[in-house]
């Protein structure tokens, strides 16, 4: 049962472990610019704790999860240089 949810979760989230990995320095900056409530605590990233990040943005911005999920698959899919 847990397998099946998890599966579920991941296809159904927007935002891979690829997408927050990928230049997330520049992903952390764009997000403070676009809620400049945003500290670098809210915005630490650890390996596999997508949710948590998520929940954390959320809990800050007052913004719904799919808003933060496009926020972030929005600038770190970026190819600003």
């Amino acid at each position: 049962m847990s397998a099946a949810n998890d599966t579920n979760n991941t296809t159904q989230n927007i935002m891979t472990t690829l997408e927050i990995k990928g230049d997330w320095n520049i992903t952390k900056g764009k997000l403070k610019q676009k809620w400049a409530k945003l500290t670098d605590s809210d915005l630490q990233y650890a390996e596999g704790k997508q949710d948590e990040l998520i929940g954390r943005i959320q809990k800050c911005t007052g913004e719904t999860r799919e808003a933060v999920e496009k926020a972030i698959k929005e600038f770190s899919s970026c190819d600003c240089k």
